[in-house]
């Protein structure tokens, strides 16, 4: 498998869902950058299970930071653990011969056999984005704190009215049942220029990362896809100032694969988890019959409650490899 990222802000990621643990391991990161245990918990916690809608399976996610003197980086690779101390591997047995909807059980097991380690959705598990959570802290220490990341659910359930989210969780909840989610990120402060003009552009390297996030189905930046109901003359950001500010943005803070030097705005649809405790009909590969399968296990009702965290994390991971890459 390859598991790696990034040319000037490089990334390794080792371990799945129900081994002993997860590493992610980071090259490029400057010297003298302090680190410490404190500095990830308000991200991981984001991230952290145990809210209604989420899975009960809660690990401590206490990062183990390797390659640190004095409590600061030296310009070589650094290395996060997390270890895996909350599972239940059996849950999952039935899963290579009777595979879930829409889950990755098929096609992993086709082409990697009984070699692949499945056990809670192995590397294809959710459980992986705690190393990239932690990464994208890295990648804010780097950026600078004049660079500012917010980011929020803006649509649940297919409704954008927040006074309807929780009650469409428990809607769900109570029906055994998943929904799906759009994640909206902004990023202020980014500098005029950063990206390139084709394959390494701002929009494409995002957009790299954020289809590695399990669960991502649809990324757009700006206006996205209601900017094309507009005509040109109504959708066009008119440049106001000397310093590039636009008096609208439906480009996202992007123009021909470079930031221009106002908010960044980008959104990732989320499905809805595949695992759900209603039973579904589907092949049996073991009986050579479609049969009931009753998923069981520990499961989110909606993945984007924890995936807003790692929506910001990844989209700061680009901005650091782009960032580095241009020095």
């Amino acid at each position: 498998m390859h598991n790696s990222f990034g040319r000037a802000f490089r990334l390794e990621i080792e371990g799945a869902s129900h081994s002993e643990s997860i590493r992610i391991s980071i090259d490029g990161v400057p010297q003298g950058i302090a680190l410490a245990v404190e500095d990830f918990e308000a991200d991981l916690a984001q991230r952290r299970a145990g809210a209604m809608g989420t899975t009960p399976r809660v690990e401590s996610d206490i990062p183990e930071i390797v390659g640190l003197v004095d409590g600061k980086t030296t310009g070589e690779r650094i290395s996060i653990i997390f270890r895996n101390n909350n599972t239940r591997s059996s849950d999952y047995n039935k899963f290579r011969h009777h595979p879930r909807p829409s889950h990755v059980d098929f096609v992993a097991n086709s082409r990697w056999g009984e070699e692949i380690d499945l056990r809670g959705s192995g590397q294809f598990s959710g459980r992986m984005t705690v190393a990239l959570v932690a990464a994208g802290v890295v990648a804010k220490r780097l950026l600078g704190k004049d660079i500012y990341f917010t980011s929020e659910i803006v649509e649940l359930g297919g409704s954008r009215d927040r006074n309807d989210f929780e009650q469409i969780l428990l809607d769900a909840v109570a029906d055994g049942d998943s929904v799906g989610g759009v994640i909206e990120c902004r990023v202020k402060g980014l500098p005029v220029g950063l990206g390139e003009p084709f394959f390494d552009s701002t929009e494409s390297i995002i957009s790299h990362l954020l289809f590695s996030i399990p669960a991502v189905k649809g990324v757009e930046f700006g206006s996205g896809f209601e900017g094309i109901k507009l005509r040109g003359s109504e959708r066009n950001d008119r440049i106001i100032a000397a310093d590039g500010t636009t008096a609208t943005n439906n480009e996202g803070g992007l123009n021909g694969g470079l930031t221009n030097g106002n908010e960044l705005v980008v959104r990732a649809a989320i499905k809805p988890t595949p695992s759900i405790a209603l039973p579904q009909e589907c092949y049996n590969f073991e009986s050579g019959k479609i049969e009931p399968l009753i998923i069981g296990g520990r499961h989110d009702c909606c993945i984007a409650l924890r995936a807003r965290i790692v929506i910001e994390a990844v989209t700061a991971i680009a901005l650091a490899e782009l960032k580095l890459s241009a020095q």
